[in-house]
């Protein structure tokens, strides 16, 4: 993905209960800590388990670990990151993968332990790359810890609004991913509850990410009655902090200053100027606080998938134009002045002009002109003479009759020029409508072994997709702008009939519409290998692969029979 994870969701169970593994996909993530990921910040250490708590988890003191511990033999604690209400969380090093994951540790008897599993082992089995992933979920040696996804790259949302606000743009982008991801969540009945800044990451490449899903509640107790309208009125929060840098209620969090007491709640444009009007009732329709959007006879979004709708009932809010810097003004120089070389005389004084130089008129002088004069003279003989030879050489040849032959290797004849294949730096699936097929399994699709492979879903109807599913498919980035002109496509199911077609992407976010990329080329095959080939190679760092039609195949260990493909590599030339 974005983050380079490229390792499979691996959720151990040795609790006794049903292996989580016969139910989720394999896939992995990979990653090298450079930053500190905080799980908490200051304001979140102080809280206690919240009103829907009934634990006291003061009756258990957390485990007295250190650097240099092992869990498993496997993950090596590194530094602690949190430690409060008999927990800690910590930053590790997975040995076995080499690669930088998070843990979260507590006592085997704590009183939350069995939901923290619990929540632990439901969002492994999510498998959304939009949530942090959870990699491990295991109860050994009188503890229990959770192992997750470590986003070296990414940036806490508690950062980049200690900066100030976000761009309307970057603020859309935020709310716009962040809501589609909880809508899926609460698809699957799995909730959050502790939306706050320190839980949503930015990542290099743009993408919004959300860490905690179900864990971080589970951690500290709270739960909620209605876990959708909890969801929403948090996801309203982070717009309207990202839109004003204040946090939407009396009291200060998150390194964010409260509204003044006594007030309540003030829409975000009257609390900063130049605040875009649709942005800020967005977040006051989130926060649905009784009332405050009576203005517009606007009705409150109280589950994440009304908030969802909103976003797409508003008009599109496009990215900023980029800024040219302006160049500077134009200044005449002194040569332009005429004094190149010299110094500006001083008024009033009068300039002495240098004697020029003498002509050749020495001895030597005149000898050299001569000199150069039968030079000349030789060499407008000699091009003249080759000059009528040639010409006379061109009629003879033209008499007789023969023929020139032009040699293969003429530059001035057509030069196909030769495909060179293209190295694919990552991949992720896109997936528009908010309903992936196997999103951790892209890696598998240019890993170089024909045996491993990422796959669809079974459908009912086919071989078009539509209008059941619009289509599926993965977008690879090249790691910068390249000419795309083939690709290569082995394909897993033969039948009739696949096809696909390559659009040139502007990221690998799914956010992005088919109508905003340029088609590149399409084909259509029914063995396993499908090429297809471009009329003019176009020129794009992320290269889509779209399939709206799959072959009917017959049932096997992953899924049964009906309409489904699955691609095993993919190769592009450009």
């Amino acid at each position: 993905m974005a983050e380079r994870s490229t390792a499979a969701v691996d959720v151990a169970d040795n609790s006794g209960d049903e292996p989580l593994t016969a139910k989720a996909d394999q896939s992995t993530a990979d990653g090298v800590a450079q930053n500190r990921e905080r799980d908490t910040d200051s304001s979140e250490s102080k809280e206690t388990q919240g009103s829907g708590g009934t634990d006291s988890p003061g009756r258990t003191s957390p485990p007295e670990l250190h650097s240099g511990h092992k869990l498993a033999r496997r993950y090596r604690l590194e530094e602690c990151v949190t430690r409060v209400d008999g927990f800690s969380s910590w930053r590790a090093v997975d040995e076995k993968l080499r690669r930088a994951v998070g843990v979260h540790l507590l006592p085997a008897d704590h009183p939350r332990a069995r939901s923290v599993l619990a929540a632990a082992r439901s969002s492994a089995l999510l498998g959304d790359p939009r949530f942090v992933q959870v990699l491990d979920a295991v109860e050994e040696n009188d503890l229990v810890y959770v192992v997750h996804e470590w986003l070296p790259d990414a940036t806490e949302l508690t950062t980049l609004l200690a900066a100030g606000t976000l761009e309307v743009h970057e603020a859309y982008q935020m709310v716009s991913q962040v809501s589609q991801a909880m809508a899926a969540a609460h698809r699957e009945g799995l909730a959050h509850l502790k939306l706050t800044p320190g839980a949503v990451l930015r990542t290099s490449s743009g993408q919004w990410r959300i860490r905690g899903l179900a864990v971080n509640a589970a951690l500290r107790g709270i739960t909620s009655d209605t876990p959708q309208r909890t969801d929403t009125e948090a996801i309203g929060a982070l717009l309207y902090a990202t839109l004003t840098q204040r946090w939407p209620y009396e009291d200060d969090a998150y390194g964010l200053s409260g509204l003044p007491k006594g007030v309540g709640l003030i829409a975000p444009d009257q609390v900063r100027a130049g605040v875009h009007r649709g942005m800020s009732e967005l977040a006051m329709r989130a926060l649905a606080n009784d009332g405050a959007t009576a203005s517009r006879q606007e009705p409150p979004c109280t589950t994440p998938e009304e908030l969802v709708k909103a976003i797409g009932e508003m008009p599109r809010i496009r990215p900023p134009e980029p800024a040219f810097t302006a160049p500077p003004e134009y200044q005449r120089t002194t040569y332009q002045q005429g004094n190149y070389g010299r110094p500006a005389p001083h008024p009033g004084a009068t300039q002495v002009m240098p004697a020029p130089l003498p002509p050749l008129q020495t001895r030597t002088g005149k000898a050299l002109k001569w000199a150069v004069s039968a030079l000349l003279i030789a060499a407008l003989g000699l091009g003249s003479w080759q000059l009528a030879d040639a010409l006379m050489d061109h009629g003879k040849s033209d008499e007789t009759g023969d023929t020139q032959i032009t040699d293969d290797n003429d530059k001035s004849g057509d030069e196909t020029k030769p495909a060179r294949p293209l190295t694919i730096q990552s991949a992720a699936e896109y997936y528009p409508d908010g309903k992936p097929q196997h999103a951790n399994d892209v890696g598998l699709t240019y890993d170089k072994d024909s045996s491993t492979y990422w796959r669809t879903y079974s459908y009912r109807g086919g071989p078009k997709l539509a209008p059941f599913k619009q289509g599926v498919g993965i977008v690879y980035d090249l790691g910068s702008e390249k000419e795309v002109s083939a690709a290569s496509i082995g394909l897993y199911y033969a039948g009739d009939h696949t096809t696909a077609t390559l659009y040139a992407a502007n990221s690998s976010s799914s956010s992005q519409s088919l109508s905003s990329m340029t088609k590149i080329a399409a084909g259509t095959t029914s063995t396993t290998d499908l090429k297809i080939s471009a009329k003019k190679a176009v020129k794009t760092r992320y290269v889509l692969v779209w399939i709206t039609a799959v072959p009917k195949a017959a049932g096997d260990q992953f899924s049964g029979a009906g309409y489904k493909q699955a691609i095993t590599d993919v190769k592009f030339t450009g």
